[in-house]
């Protein structure tokens, strides 16, 4: 004899059933993300991070940290990412990370360096700043990417139910794919990516357009009330760097560098934002004074940041260019002054 369920049997074997499910399913992606561990949480010194497999500094940059593997590393935007490591330990001694982030706002810049310091012993800093660390909004994290705090924590068992999402799914997977040989990692184990174009498709012409034509790609909106005519409004970034400096180990080798924008991208002499930029480079040299850091600046007008040539774009130099800032820092390290060429000159505090 057959027996028929009422509908609400049914229906509660049918939630049951359901409810069920999802619990597994969520309980394996949970476990598959912890065996696969993308984002580097069980990374420490004598347990080396896996392969990175996505372009998101933000995400990835903490397990480089925290694997212990390098005593130096650069902090800054796209205009320091081309800064080869491996040139880095031969100019100073020291095993080099590039952690610069692509439009990285200061307060990112800024934990992932109180990270850094956190878990190594420092041998070298090297800070690239760019006009942004000048700003009035720079404490406010305003360019929309997301940013994941909970990977710049202490890590706990509720880190590892924070980073679960079809993002991570995906980047597990990819873990995965490269264990087996059957996906290769996105960048090198110390940060480093060239994310410029290969140096031999080089086009002049279409570099000079986009020199002289685009916007600046660090510009963004001010929040409202934020007077930015005024050249001696507030920089609230600059005392991160100066803690940042300050927490640095008393033997580290410490240098801030204001990066070589094209000239068209510097303010015209005479304006308000001139003297703002002015103002903030004098404030930097004063900081790095009391903190024993040497302060570079290539954001001035020079043979390099006034020839098209050298550069992608506004922002971007090429390969070249990156090798010559490597060793314009190591001779300032070193006690050199100004270049004579007139690439650079060292801040020294007034």
């Amino acid at each position: 004899m057959i027996r028929f369920e009422s509908g609400e049997t049914a229906w509660r074997r049918f939630a049951t059933s359901f409810i069920a499910t999802v619990v597994l399913l969520g309980v394996a992606a949970i476990g598959f993300v912890a065996w696969q561990d993308p984002y580097g949480l069980r990374v420490g010194p004598g347990r080396a991070p896996g392969p990175i497999m996505d372009k998101s500094q933000r995400f990835f940059y903490p397990q480089i940290v925290r694997s212990g593997l390098y005593d130096a590393a650069v902090f800054g935007t796209s205009t320091s990412r081309l800064l080869d490591p491996r040139d880095l330990d031969a100019a100073f001694g020291a095993r080099f990370a590039n952690l610069a982030i692509n439009r990285g706002a200061p307060y990112e810049e800024a934990e992932l360096a109180r990270l850094f310091l956190r878990h190594v012993e420092a041998k070298a800093l090297i800070f690239g700043l760019d006009s942004n660390w000048c700003e009035p909004d720079a404490d406010q994290y305003r360019h929309g990417m997301p940013f994941p705090t909970w990977l710049y924590q202490t890590v706990s068992y509720r880190t590892y139910f924070q980073q679960i999402s079809w993002r991570t799914l995906t980047m597990a997977q990819g873990v995965l794919l490269n264990r087996f040989g059957l996906a290769k990692p996105k960048m090198a184990a110390n940060g480093f990516t060239v994310f410029t174009p290969p140096e031999q498709s080089y086009d002049a012409k279409r570099a000079s357009a986009h020199i002289h034509n685009d916007d600046n790609p660090l510009d963004h909106i001010m929040p409202a009330g934020v007077d930015i005519s005024d050249p001696k409004g507030p920089m609230p970034a600059l005392p991160w760097l100066d803690t940042m400096l300050a927490d640095a180990p008393p033997l580290a080798i410490k240098i801030v560098a204001f990066m070589p924008a094209h000239a068209v991208l510097q303010p015209r002499d005479g304006t308000p934002s001139a003297e703002r930029e002015r103002l903030c480079k004098e404030r930097v040299a004063r900081i790095g004074a009391q903190r024993g850091a040497a302060v570079v600046d290539f954001r001035i007008p020079s043979p390099v940041t006034q020839d098209d040539a050298n550069y992608w774009d506004g922002l971007h130099y090429r390969l070249p260019i990156a090798r010559r800032i490597v060793d314009a820092l190591k001779a300032v390290q070193t006690g050199g002054g100004d270049d004579p060429a007139g690439f650079y000159k060292v801040l020294t505090a007034r």
